[in-house]
């Protein structure tokens, strides 16, 4: 299963190919479930933090959790990507810095749309029940053909962010990404789609290393990779309804 997301690619399983585990310490499906809830549990914890920061007297205070969550996301993310046998330990960092960075943005948003946030929350939740359902269900299945396509999807989406954020620093704005339009809320639309497809990709992928007898770790590892996915869909979610809004604000 060659998945889109770069952390449940193929190659991250080439370092336990081959190899045999026993039961005990093999990966199973429940125990890459329970430590998804972990993660997710400790994100939302230090994201209240900094939320709160943001709705306090003082917004400006939760700027510098907020930096130190940017910065220790991509130290810890990375870390676990090439580092796979890092996860038990590297995947709650990951979680924890990422909950400092998602809480002060939420809370950023929250300020402009009043009651953005718990929508973002429960449409990304409920997007993520939608696609475990269609894909436990055979509603939507995994081919080669729909990796492929969600892949390619997933890197064009990658390629054009890129090219804004190059762009930006030159002062040339994208505007169909972030001014409100018919335009940019479609693009918005398949963005999040993408994104809700690639949650398909991740279940499978997880269901591959499970029968393959994966280590441990790899249920931190997986866990981490399906964390990494839900963070996309919740801050293009995130987006797309700021951009419905301003939309309704300027008519």
């Amino acid at each position: 299963m060659r998945s889109s997301n770069p952390v449940l690619s193929a190659n991250s399983m080439d370092s336990f190919r081959g190899e045999f585990f026993p039961t005990s310490q093999s990966m199973t499906i429940q125990g890459a479930a329970t430590k998804s809830l972990i993660l997710l549990g400790l994100c939302i914890g230090t994201g209240s933090m900094t939320f709160a920061m943001t709705q306090g007297a003082n917004p400006g205070a939760a700027m510098p959790w907020m930096i130190g969550g940017v910065i220790g996301s991509l130290i810890f993310g990375m870390a676990t990507t090439f580092k796979p046998t890092w996860a038990p330990t590297t995947a709650p960092l990951y979680a924890l810095a990422e909950g400092l960075l998602l809480g002060a943005i939420s809370g950023m948003y929250e300020k402009m749309f009043n009651g953005i946030v718990p929508q973002a929350a429960l449409a990304t939740l409920g997007t993520m029940a939608a696609m475990l359902f269609a894909y436990k269900t055979g509603v939507i299945k995994a081919s080669r053909g729909f990796v492929m396509g969600v892949a390619a999807a997933t890197g064009g989406i990658a390629l054009m962010y890129f090219v804004a954020m190059i762009c930006s620093f030159f002062g040339i704005q994208m505007s169909f990404l972030y001014k409100p339009s018919p335009f940019s809320i479609a693009i918005s639309v398949g963005i999040v789609i993408v994104a809700a497809l690639n949650l398909i990709i991740d279940f499978a992928a997880i269901q591959q290393a499970a029968a393959q007898g994966a280590p441990k770790y790899y249920e931190w590892y997986t866990a981490f990779g399906l964390m990494v996915t839900l963070v996309w869909l919740y801050v293009e979610i995130l987006r797309l309804l700021s951009l419905i809004a301003s939309s309704k604000s300027n008519d």
